[in-house]
């Protein structure tokens, strides 16, 4: 079922003020850094493929409820209207929907652990799941695909800015220079005007 709670676009896109990056000239921008894929890209995709990926309760996911948004463009600032974003994580247990998951301890079913979604006129993008828990030595993150016509199909990686864990990441510790770290390290702050006891993160992403 496609998330619609936020279809309040005034809402998500202008009343969260609060979570909006400061306005930069397009010179200013960088490009997305790349990441791995990560052996984990589901490999066998949920029959719900939205950009929901808790449901509602009874048997809603376990984990604090986040909601990551951002917008798609290109270097020059220009919004990629259309393109697809696919994010995929662990559930709130450390398990990720993969045969080859090393975690063997329980699953949490009701969670999709995938999502996907295709970007407004605006390259806007916004999905409803959990805050990132830790994986193995890995610090919390969420694995991003973007694709958009005529450009290479992006695969990063989101981060908390507050998760410790961040120290001692090894991917995350690949990115020396500060303006591509501070483009996948971001802040997840509490967005009670959103959903009762939620997260929300911006996360815009810059295709090259």
């Amino acid at each position: 079922m496609r998330f619609n709670a936020l279809s309040r676009r005034g809402l998500l896109f202008g009343g969260i003020a609060s979570f909006a990056a400061p306005a930069v000239s397009a010179a200013a921008l960088i490009a997305t850094p790349r990441q791995s894929e990560g052996p984990f890209y589901p490999d066998r995709l949920p029959l719900d493929r939205d950009n929901d990926l808790i449901g509602t309760t009874p048997g809603r996911a376990r984990g604090t409820v986040t909601h990551v948004f951002g917008r798609v463009s290109d270097v020059q600032g220009r919004p990629l209207a259309g393109a697809r974003v696919e994010i995929w994580q662990c559930d709130a247990l450390g398990r990720y929907i993969h045969s080859a998951d090393r975690n063997r301890g329980p699953r949490d079913a009701t969670f999709q652990g995938y999502g996907l979604v295709d970007c407004d006129s605006d390259g806007g993008y916004r999905f409803r799941t959990i805050k990132p828990v830790p994986y193995g030595r890995r610090a919390p993150h969420i694995h991003f695909a973007v694709k958009a016509r005529g450009f290479q199909t992006l695969i990063t990686q989101l981060y908390m800015a507050e998760a410790p864990e961040n120290r001692g990441d090894g991917l995350l510790s690949r990115l020396s220079d500060p303006a591509q770290r501070a483009a996948l390290v971001v802040p997840f702050r509490p967005a009670p005007e959103l959903e009762s006891g939620a997260l929300a993160a911006r996360f815009d992403i810059v295709l090259a």
